[in-house]
């Protein structure tokens, strides 16, 4: 057995974790859908992001890149919008 604080799990920690990544998909697709309501294209591209971000939420914390990914997606994420509202401008 190691004495690992993140192998104990202490307080449901993962869970949590788990929870915060779900809360923070469905705030994409209910952001993606007002967008929807208003502008089809960048509704569209949110709405598209939400099961990219559901999916890094269930990538083990072990795995190895999982930090250079989440950064990749949320750079990525920034540079599109800021396309978008540079272009609908």
């Amino acid at each position: 057995m190691t004495d690992d604080p993140e192998d104990r799990d202490p307080g449901m920690s993962r869970e949590r974790t788990s929870l915060a990544w779900i809360r923070t998909a469905l705030s994409f697709a209910a952001v993606g859908g007002a967008v929807l309501k208003k502008d089809v294209v960048p509704g569209l591209i949110i709405l598209c992001v939400v099961p990219v971000v559901w999916q890094l939420g269930r990538i083990s914390h072990h795995t190895p890149g999982r930090l250079k990914l989440i950064t990749v997606m949320i750079v990525g994420l920034a540079a599109v919008s800021l396309a978008i509202t540079l272009l609908h401008v």
